[in-house]
C-alpha cells in the first residue's frame, strides 16, 4: 500500500485503492468528489478544513471524527447520516474496514491536551496496518503501536520534532515510515532528510512532501 499513499501538505493524506481514503484533507485544489472515507484527527484548521472536505466528499462519503468535535461538524452542514463519531483507544469496523483509534496528544505543550480526546488511526488495508498518528508527541500509546506503515509528524512546535519522531519509529519498528506535518506551517523541508538519517537502516523512509 505504501505506493498508494500521497501527502498533499501537512497531514493531508490520501490512500488510493479499492476505496479512496483521506485523512485530514487540507488545501485541496481540485474538486474530485472521490472520497469513500474521510478521517479527521482533530479540529485545528490545518486538519479540519471544511472547504477541502466539500471538494472530496461524495453523497455517501463516510466522515469519521472524534466525538469531541462531532457537534462542530454538524454545525458545518456535514450530513448526520454520513458522520461517525469515535473515541480514542477503541476498535471499530466500518463497512468492513478495521479501525483502531490511538490517543493523540502533547506531553509538554498546550496545543493538543489529552482532555480533548483527539486521535490517530490505525486502519488495515490488504493485510497491512497503516498508522496515521495525527498531531502527537511520543506518548506511551504511540510507543505501543504495532503497524506496517507509519505516518508521523516531525515538524516540532505543535508535535514531536524529527529527532523525537525518529526515536518513536525506531521503537515501534514499522516496515515503512512516511514523515508528515513539516515544510509549510512548521518545520523545514529539510527535516524529512534529517529524520531519515536517524532511522534504523532496516526501516524504509519515503519522503512524500517535496
Amino acid at each position: 500500500m505504501k505506493n498508494n499513499i500521497s501527502v498533499n501538505t501537512q497531514s493531508s493524506i490520501k490512500i488510493s485503492g479499492d476505496k479512496i481514503i483521506y485523512f485530514d484533507p487540507f488545501k485541496i485544489k481540485e474538486e474530485n468528489h472521490d472520497a469513500d472515507f474521510i478521517f479527521i484527527t482533530h479540529d485545528h484548521y490545518d486538519h479540519l478544513d471544511y472547504d477541502s472536505i466539500n471538494k472530496v466528499q461524495k453523497d455517501n462519503t463516510l466522515i469519521i471524527v472524534p466525538n469531541s468535535i462531532a457537534t462542530d461538524a454538524l454545525a458545518h452542514h456535514i450530513n448526520p447520516q454520513n458522520l461517525i463519531g469515535i473515541d480514542p483507544g477503541e476498535n471499530y469496523t466500518i463497512e468492513n474496514l478495521a479501525i483502531e483509534t490511538i490517543p493523540s496528544y502533547n506531553l509538554n505543550k498546550p496545543f493538543h491536551p489529552l482532555s480533548k480526546y483527539y486521535v490517530g488511526y490505525i486502519i488495515t488495508l490488504n493485510n497491512e496496518r497503516i498508522y496515521v498518528a495525527g498531531d502527537t508527541d511520543v506518548t506511551p500509546e504511540a510507543k505501543s503501536v504495532n503497524c506496517d506503515i507509519a505516518l508521523v509528524p516531525i515538524g516540532g512546535k505543535f508535535t514531536c520534532d524529527y529527532k523525537e519522531a525518529a526515536e518513536l519509529i525506531n521503537t515501534i519498528k514499522p516496515k515503512t515510515v512516511i514523515p508528515t506535518h513539516y515544510g509549510s506551517i512548521v518545520g523545514s523541508l529539510n527535516d524529512g532528510e534529517e529524520f531519515k538519517k536517524l532511522l534504523n537502516p532496516s526501516i524504509e523512509c519515503l519522503i512524500k512532501i517535496k
